[in-house]
């Protein structure tokens, strides 16, 4: 990310700016030579002029005067894997996780380690827009204490590798409620642990994380769309009330 910043700049080097961007919209595309006879001064002040506005380099300074795109080395692979997954973002299973919501009156959201932690956000998210009852919980005791024939336990996590949810499946199956797992990476040890599975991602994160040092961001994305088209669709129901 490019932040360009004209009040770091001394009257000088202002001038410099509004001459070169003229000389940018008359002109085709030009060394750094040539910016510092347009200025009357040296290359090096060119070179600083250009690293003070807040860019890389005098070829990156460039390509933003004649509105190319910028290049960004310093992105992280994670936002690259970010950008593929809303692209490839499949908005059917917003509808199907809708859809099984609805069909509960009691959603309970489970995880371990920081996929626990979050669902105490979704918890909260969930009861602005919705009837339902939702409670989220960090421990398998209170979690079978609360569950039965009405319950939707959903559990969230990255891989599925951390620690085996069967025992809470068989456990939850015994007391009548469904199961559901929403986790990131494909893992199919996960099929024989639960009613319904929600996997979210192609794109894997890297291999030397451990589970608990792998990015929530993904869950992030997918709950907030789930919650957004249910806001919609309570304001357009009660517009068509009206």
């Amino acid at each position: 990310m490019i932040q360009i910043n004209l009040s770091n700049l001394n009257d000088f080097e202002k001038e410099i700016y509004n001459k070169l961007l003229k000389y940018s919209k008359e002109n085709p595309p030009f060394r750094i030579k040539d910016a510092a006879e347009v200025c009357d001064c040296s290359v090096s002040k060119i070179s600083k002029y250009v690293k003070k506005l807040g860019f890389r380099n005098y070829k990156q300074y460039i390509s933003f005067l004649y509105g190319e795109e910028l290049e960004n080395e310093n992105q992280s692979d994670e936002l690259d894997r970010l950008k593929k997954f809303i692209n490839d973002f499949d908005t059917s299973m917003v509808d199907e996780f809708i859809e099984l919501l609805d069909n509960h009156q009691k959603i309970v959201l489970f995880g371990y380690g920081p996929s626990g932690a979050i669902t105490e956000y979704f918890e909260y998210k969930l009861r602005t827009c919705s009837d339902n009852f939702v409670i989220s919980l960090l421990d398998e005791t209170s979690l079978l204490s609360v569950i039965d024939d009405n319950t939707l336990l959903v559990i969230f996590t990255a891989t599925g590798t951390f620690r085996s949810f069967e025992p809470i499946y068989k456990k939850a199956k015994k007391q009548g409620a469904n199961v559901a797992i929403v986790v990131e990476e494909y893992n199919t040890r996960l099929f024989n642990q639960c009613d319904r599975i929600f996997w979210l991602s192609k794109f894997n994160q890297p291999d030397y994380l451990e589970p608990y040092q792998k990015t929530r961001t993904i869950f992030f994305i997918f709950m907030e769309e789930v919650i957004n088209k249910i806001i919609l669709s309570e304001k357009n129901i009660k517009q068509e009330d009206k």
